[in-house]
């Protein structure tokens, strides 16, 4: 299968995680030609990157784990609260140095986030401050004082994302 080939069905698996218009958002076609894929041992679509910067890993699971590039596709592409969880200015320090998100921290947060998704972190001005996977439904992320909100799986202030 080519690049192109597994771009187009990259985009149906974005669309169906992040909603509709995630896959042209993450994987544009007028990019076709500068985005490369990586590959497992068996063939299978592995990381998808934009120069040195990883748009999505491509998990075992059939889901995607965000890259801080990817994220700041999906947010600059997405209408507000798509995919996001926003935090105020206390905790914009930690999550920008890749530390989670607490409950008690989370001011807003998209309706339709479940535990295990896929969110961007972002401030209240809309910047982004990192990636990382939903512990907490929404409305739990809302009700709770306690408990982690967001595991951080990079923080936007973490240069690690471009080797990963």
């Amino acid at each position: 299968m080519s690049d192109t080939e597994d771009l187009a069905s990259l985009r149906t698996v974005a669309d169906y995680q992040f909603g509709r218009g995630a896959g042209a958002a993450l994987f544009p076609p007028s990019e076709a030609d500068s985005l490369s894929v990586s590959r497992s041992t068996s063939g299978r679509p592995r990381q998808v990157r934009a120069g040195d910067d990883r748009l999505v890993t491509y998990a075992v699971d059939g889901r995607f784990t965000l890259g801080l590039a990817g994220g700041r596709r999906l947010v600059d592409a997405l209408a507000d609260p798509a995919n996001r969880v926003v935090v105020g200015s206390e905790s914009e320090p930690f999550v920008r140095d890749g530390k989670n998100v607490f409950a008690k921290f989370v001011r807003a947060v998209d309706p339709a986030v479940r535990p295990g998704d896929e969110v961007a972190v972002v401030h209240e001005r809309g910047d982004l401050l990192g990636v990382g996977r939903a512990e907490l439904s929404a409305a739990a992320m809302g009700d709770f004082e306690t408990g982690m909100a967001v595991m951080v799986r990079r923080g936007a202030g973490d240069a690690a994302d471009a080797g990963e």
